[in-house]
């Protein structure tokens, strides 16, 4: 594999890793699942033991998320390992912040940022890079 092919797949899986970070910020849930192969599994940070396994169920745990609760994460860290033409791993770090949206248009209060990890395995399909498989978990101290 030439050089280039190997940064344009770390960029291509680094991509993933922000887009990942924006559509769940935005409550794009569709577009976040299509992120995902359709066989591919999640671990949240906020369950990392629960494995959701396929990207219909990914969805649906993702549209089971309270309207009134807002997000923010921030993805930093990224680091991606290309295994072959077909496949790469990475790792990266996050900080969410999270709090209810107040009703009355007031500036949302959120709670102490939670800083944690996302380890993933990326597979190229033919609609392009994708998550075979996103393991998170918060680092609480």
């Amino acid at each position: 594999m030439h050089l280039h092919d190997e940064i344009a797949i770390q960029r291509a899986c680094g991509a993933l890793v922000s887009h990942y970070a924006y559509l769940n910020d935005e409550r794009r849930f569709d577009e976040l699942a299509e992120l995902f192969t359709d066989d591919a599994v999640l671990y949240r940070p906020s369950a990392p033991a629960q494995a959701i396994r396929g990207r219909e169920a990914i969805l649906a745990a993702f549209r089971k998320r309270p309207d009134d609760t807002m997000t923010f994460h921030v993805c930093s860290d990224i680091l991606i390992d290309v295994d072959s033409e077909r496949a790469a791993r990475g790792r990266s770090r996050i900080l969410l912040l999270c709090a209810n949206r107040p009703a009355d248009g007031a500036i949302a209060q959120s709670g102490a940022p939670v800083p944690g990890v996302f380890v993933d395995r990326f597979i190229l399909t033919q609609a392009g890079w994708k998550f075979a498989q996103r393991r998170g978990s918060f680092w609480i101290a």
